[in-house]
């Protein structure tokens, strides 16, 4: 347990981010598994980039890993 003020305030706020980033880690995760099946709808895929822009935007995954699933998903059938 940290003994400064800001070593305190700086672990809530980490804490606070964890939480939102597996939130929007899991939420991207599924959009991801549904538009790369089989039979994915326009909707889906749309869905799964938006959210990997976003992603990418906040630093929750790389610029480039964003922009290789974008391309995979934009060559699925």
């Amino acid at each position: 347990m940290p003994n400064l003020k800001s070593s305190k305030k700086d672990m809530r706020k980490s804490r606070a981010a964890q939480v939102r980033n597996r939130a929007q880690r899991s939420a991207l995760r599924s959009a991801l598994k549904k538009a790369e099946t089989e039979g994915a709808t326009p909707e889906q895929k749309k869905a799964a980039v938006v959210l990997l822009d976003r992603a990418a935007r906040k630093g929750l995954v790389h610029a480039n890993n964003a922009a290789r699933r974008k391309s995979r998903i934009a060559k699925s059938k």
